[in-house]
This record gives structure tokens, C-alpha cells and sequence, in this order.
């Protein structure tokens, strides 16, 4: 059962919920498109909100739905890491989609979610935060997912759900690389009011 639901989270987390809700609004595949990243945060600059808010929910789904059937399975610890990283690793690198895929802010938070009502709360709480002051997306992501690992410390502090999240916020920082570039040069897109 354990490595049907590691299996399966990958294979979720590989639905590309931007190519999708892109493809059903009549809207340019968002991987040719604004910062060519299948996410809710270029959906939003190609398709506007609706389309953003649906591909934002989706890539929540991803990573919550595999973690909650953990729990419905009283999976141990291992097993929710391992269901988690995959399903992470699938939005990362879809094997539907040559392993092109999105930054996983969302996907990560879905496992937040699943994880522990409090640890969810907690990253979106400091990503709404700091996306309201800053507004910058790029920068209230790396920050909220930075605190991430301490927040699950502090809530549910199994050395393999930190270790997951150490994993999580280390791809997270790769995979935004060229962010963290653009907003040391003071070249980062805002937020729109």
C-alpha cells in the first residue's frame, strides 16, 4: 500500500493543472508564455484570475489529496515523507510533460495542508503577509517556505516530515533561482494591485 500511494502521488503531482486549465480556457500553454512556468503565478499574467484561482487549487490538490490518504491509512511517518517528496517531485518533473514542470510553491503548500492543519495555515499566513508588504510572489514564497521546515518542527517534529521539508524548501531555492537573481537586481515582477 505504501508504495501504491508513493507511486500514485507522482503520478498526481505529474497532471500539470496550468497546461490543463490553460488548454480548457482557449489560453496559450503558459510554458511558451510570460515567465514560461507552468504555474498559478503565470496563468495569472496570461488568463487572469479565474484561470490562476482554478490552477492555484489544483496544484493545492496535488500535494494535500496524497497526504490525506496517508492519514486515512495511518501511514507512518516514512511514508508520508516519501508520499509527499513524490508528489512534489511529480509537479517539478511531470513524466507526462518531459519532465518540464512548474516551481511547486502550491503544490508544497497542499502538503502543508495535508500534513497539519496548523503547518498550512502557518506558510500561507507568512506568504500573504509578505506578498502584501513586499509585493513580490517570488520573494513571499522563498520566505514562507524557508520558515516552512521550522514550523513543522515545531508542530509535528518527526525527524523524517523535517528532513522532508528540508528537502522541499532546498528544491524550492533551485528552482528559483533565476528569482533570486532578478530580485537581487531589483528586476523582479510585483504583484498587481
Amino acid at each position: 500500500m505504501a508504495f501504491f500511494l508513493i507511486v500514485a502521488a507522482y503520478l498526481l503531482g505529474s497532471v500539470s493543472s496550468a497546461i490543463l486549465v490553460c488548454h480548457c480556457f482557449r489560453l496559450p500553454d503558459p510554458r511558451t508564455q510570460g515567465s514560461h512556468n507552468p504555474g498559478a503565478t503565470n496563468v495569472l499574467r496570461i488568463g487572469g484570475k479565474l484561470p490562476a484561482a482554478i490552477t492555484l487549487c489544483g496544484d493545492m490538490a496535488k500535494g494535500l489529496l496524497p497526504i490525506l490518504a496517508c492519514h486515512a491509512l495511518d501511514m507512518t511517518p516514512l511514508v508520508f515523507a516519501l508520499t509527499g517528496l513524490a508528489a512534489f517531485l511529480g509537479h517539478l518533473y511531470p513524466v507526462y510533460f518531459n519532465f518540464q514542470g512548474g516551481k511547486g510553491v502550491a503544490t508544497a503548500i497542499g502538503i502543508d495542508l495535508g500534513l497539519h492543519w496548523l503547518i498550512g495555515i502557518s506558510v500561507i499566513g507568512i506568504w500573504l503577509l509578505v506578498a502584501k508588504v513586499m509585493r513580490v510572489s517570488s520573494l513571499a514564497a522563498l520566505i514562507a517556505m524557508s520558515l516552512a521546515p521550522l514550523i513543522v518542527a515545531w508542530v509535528w517534529p518527526a525527524p523524517e516530515i523535517i528532513g522532508l521539508h528540508l528537502v522541499i524548501t532546498l528544491l524550492l531555492l533551485i528552482r528559483h533561482r533565476s528569482n533570486i537573481q532578478k530580485l537581487i537586481r531589483g528586476e523582479e515582477d510585483t504583484i498587481r494591485r
